[in-house]
This record gives C-alpha cells, structure tokens and sequence, in this order.
C-alpha cells in the first residue's frame, strides 16, 4: 500500500539586511532626482553616488590595473585587470560592459571596480572593462558601436600588445556584462559572429541578468510603471 505523504514548501526566510535596504533606498531616491520628466539627465545629482577608484598599477591583492584609452573624443576607454600571480599561465580575456540602464555608471565607480578585480583574481583571467557612451545623450546604437570597437581595438596587434598582458590568449574571449551590459554582451556577440577578426575569437557569452526590451511594454512592465 502506497502511503501518500504531502511536503509543505519551506517557508521563505529571504530578507534584504537593513544596511543593504538603506542603501537601495538612497539609490532609487538619487536615480528618481537626477532623472527628468523630459528624458534628460542632470548629471551632477548621479555624481553623488559615484564613488570612483584610480586605477592602481601595483599588485593589490594579486590584481593590478590600468586604463586604456581608444578614443578620446567618445571619451571611450576601458581598465585592464592583470592576476599578477598567475604570470606563466595562459589566461582567457573576459570583456565586461557594466550596467545601469544605458545612462549611468563607469568601469572605474566601487563597486565594478571592485567586482572586475575579484573576477580577475578568483578565475583567473585577464579582465577589460569597457567605459562606453551614455545615453540619453548618446542614443542608439552609441552604446554597442563603442563596445564592439573595443573588440577591433584588441584584435589589432600591436594594440594588444601595448594594453594586455602577454599571457592574455584573445582566442580565449568572453564577453560578459550585468543588466544592460548584458543586453551589450549579447548583441556584440551577435555582431562579432560577422566580423573577421584576425586574432580575437569570441567563445561565450556570460550575461548577468540582462536587460532587453521591447517596443511594446509586457502586462508585467505595464503594470510596474502604472499604467495597468
């Protein structure tokens, strides 16, 4: 005879920390501040909230980092993390594009900073993290056309040769990216798949709870902006 048994679901003990909800609350209350009924930014209000880190040529915590510049008139440019304990290995290149909803943030604010270094560390691999126009003003397709120069920047030898570590193996190229940086990571890939590079092969894609959209808002991105 078959016994039949229920099993209740375990109750959610998820909870944000207080410290990481007083945060999130000065966050929203800055980003509603700086964003203007008329789609513009007043930059100066996001300033509050960037905190941003030199890059540091001196190994810290097995990490060193430098930036590049690719074009200084788009003010395009990204910082290289090197490992620098793992000086013999061969190491894959990840290039990262940062998110914050194509208007805000920069490789060089805490917390990318910070998070490229672990991931430099921890894997470990060659990390660029790509600065890109923002919008609203820089509009479409500035964004994706600036990280996928990147790419053709790295290809060129004598480019690589200057601004990544000789152990930096291109053909070992992953692209990643958080939020709309992972709508970036995705979109570059697609482009980088008709692109003849000569040196660099993208070999995955790492997309970090990305961001896409459509011209038509879902049920549920209607009712989030309360129009449902």
């Amino acid at each position: 005879m078959l016994m039949e048994t229920t099993v209740k679901p375990p109750q959610s003990s998820l909870s944000l920390p207080w410290k990481a909800r007083i945060t999130l609350s000065v966050l929203s209350t800055v980003i509603d501040a700086a964003c203007r009924k008329n789609g513009t930014i007043n930059r100066p209000i996001l300033t509050l909230i960037h905190i941003r880190i030199p890059s540091l040529s001196k190994s810290i915590n097995g990490v060193a980092s430098h930036d590049v510049i690719v074009d200084k008139t788009r003010n395009l440019w990204f910082r290289v993390y090197t490992p620098t304990q793992h000086a013999g290995e061969d190491l894959p290149v990840i290039v990262y594009f940062h998110g914050g909803g194509f208007i805000m943030l920069s490789p060089d604010v805490f917390p990318y900073d910070g998070m490229c270094r672990r991931i430099a560390r921890k894997l470990p691999a060659v990390v660029v993290s790509v600065n890109y126009r923002l919008a609203p003003e820089h509009r479409y397709p500035a964004q994706h056309d600036d990280c996928f120069d990147v790419l053709k920047f790295l290809d060129d030898e004598e480019n690589r040769s200057k601004c990544l570590p000789e152990n930096a193996n291109l053909l070992r190229c992953f692209l990643a990216g958080d939020s709309a940086g992972g709508n970036l990571a995705h979109h570059v890939a697609q482009r980088a798949c008709e692109f003849n590079f000569r040196r660099l092969m993208v070999t995955g894609v790492v997309a970090i709870q990305p961001f896409f959209g459509g011209e038509e808002r879902t049920d549920s991105e209607a009712r989030l902006a309360g129009h449902q």
